[in-house]
């Protein structure tokens, strides 16, 4: 007999519309161009950190402690945005995130000592994280909706935008003043928020909490035909909807997900944080890149402003590359393979990026990790998602995002301690790591499927196989 409980979230129409309509190509669009905004302001401010440095008289240790203000402002964040998209839904608060980040990102040239750029880093770091779990919490939204596992080109977007953001930090770095720069910046940020924030508000509207439609079911003892039963959170009177009927049998649906919660067993759980783990790996390699690149590039391989930020575009290029055939890889190779390959990938990479001797060859090592790197956070979190739902996807992208943060202050105290390049080694180390955990996580995965509730994820090998196509956003 079909699941009738399985939660998604679709678009409301008809009866039998087709989820891939107007109004849902509309939202995915817009939601799309806040995650390539958010890569371009990221990137356009960390192509002018080794101005900013100079601007500020840092040393390396005293600037990755002011990186750590970003990621701090990020923690405190990620606790926080939760409760407020739970409040405001998470397309306004993927909007407000966006209009106060791109505010935010012209404050660093502002500064004149490495304290004051910690500070602002603090309100930077806030607002980025703020948007990145805003972000992330409405792409489940819009991938249930869809019902097409369509993720990772969010993700993609996002590369796509650091890239743009870098290759035109690197064309104007010798041009424009940091201050210049990134009030353009601002005012590329507003005006996006302004043209696409509207759109997805309003095509936001149109997505409701919704029970899976049921053709049609054969009655059982005790039961009577239902079809297309919805239930709608918050309706107390439970009024009627197009389309619903005998709506006494629908269970409510904050009541199931607080008992699937409660029956969620200690093995999901354990390898929902598994997959955290992998996506703390891999962005930490990402964040590392992304804010010490350009510097060793500059620094240690004697680069031109502009070829050291075309480093991180390359990497950022290599990403996006890798992000845009994702789901072509995952069908062919399945979800572990995935994590393996690209694990070991990244790793190669980054040794070659970090201790080559010349420039080509660190720009070629900085291209591999980016290919190396590009699909292991979207597959963790989706993971994640299916074993746990929205909160194995709250928790993990939690995680992964904290390495992306906590990476540039730690390569910043082991570049004092022993060189930015040893220093760099450690984002190859951790992808070894997760791709060591890629095997770990579907032995364990497939342990807590096998002890999951009825009806709920599992970590089978025919997922595996799969490669987890079968909407990974769905709730």
């Amino acid at each position: 007999m079909p699941n009738l409980n399985k939660v998604r979230t679709t678009a409301a129409g008809r009866p039998g519309e087709s989820p891939a309509t107007p109004s849902l190509s509309r939202l995915r669009t817009a939601l799309t161009l806040f995650f390539a905004l958010d890569g371009f302001l990221f990137a356009g401010w960390v192509v002018r950190i080794p101005a900013i440095k100079e601007q500020t008289s840092a040393s390396a240790g005293a600037l990755g402690l002011a990186l750590l203000g970003v990621s701090a402002g990020a923690v405190i964040t990620m606790t926080l945005t939760g409760r407020l998209c739970g409040r405001f839904g998470s397309f306004r608060v993927t909007v407000a995130c966006a209009a106060l980040l791109s505010l935010s990102i012209a404050l660093p040239p502002l500064t004149r000592s490495p304290l004051a750029l910690g500070l602002v880093l603090l309100v930077f770091g806030a607002l980025y994280g703020g948007i990145s779990v805003a972000m992330n919490s409405a792409a489940v939204d819009v991938v249930a909706a869809l019902r097409r596992p369509v993720m990772p080109s969010f993700h993609a977007a996002f590369s796509l935008g650091g890239m743009i953001g870098a290759g035109l930090g690197g064309l104007v770095a010798g041009g424009l003043s940091p201050l210049a720069h990134l009030s353009l910046l601002t005012l590329a940020g507003l005006l996006l928020t302004v043209a696409a924030g509207p759109t997805l508000l309003r095509e936001s509207k149109r997505l409701v909490p919704a029970v899976a439609e049921v053709p049609k079911v054969r009655e059982a003892p005790g039961v009577t035909e239902v079809r297309d039963r919805t239930e709608v959170p918050g309706v107390r009177d439970r009024t009627e909807v197009p389309g619903v009927r005998d709506r006494t049998q629908v269970p409510d649906v904050r009541t199931r997900k607080e008992t699937e919660r409660r029956a969620a067993p200690v093995g999901s759980r354990r390898v929902v944080a598994l997959f955290g783990m992998i996506a703390l790996c891999t962005a930490y390699g990402e964040g590392a890149i992304a804010d010490w690149g350009p510097l060793h590039l500059q620094e240690d391989l004697g680069a031109h402003p502009g070829a050291a930020a075309a480093g991180y575009s390359l990497f950022a290029l290599a990403m996006t590359i890798g992000r845009f055939s994702g789901t072509t890889l995952l069908e062919r190779l399945g979800q572990t393979r995935t994590l393996v390959l690209g694990g070991a990938t990244a790793a190669v990479g980054m040794l070659l990026g970090s201790l080559a001797p010349t420039l080509w060859l660190a720009l070629l090592g900085f291209a591999v990790t980016g290919l190396g790197l590009a699909n292991i956070f979207p597959v963790a979190i989706s993971r994640a998602g299916e074993l746990a739902g929205p909160g194995g996807v709250a928790a993990a992208s939690t995680l992964g995002y904290g390495g992306m943060l906590l990476g540039p202050p730690a390569i910043g105290f082991l570049a004092d301690w022993l060189s930015l390049p040893a220093a760099l080694t450690t984002v190859a180390v951790l992808a070894a790591g997760a791709s060591c955990l890629g095997l770990l996580a579907r032995t364990a995965g497939q342990t807590a499927g096998r002890s999951a509730p009825p009806g709920g994820r599992t970590g089978s090998s025919e997922q595996d196989r799969s490669g987890g196509t079968q909407d990974p956003g769905a709730r």
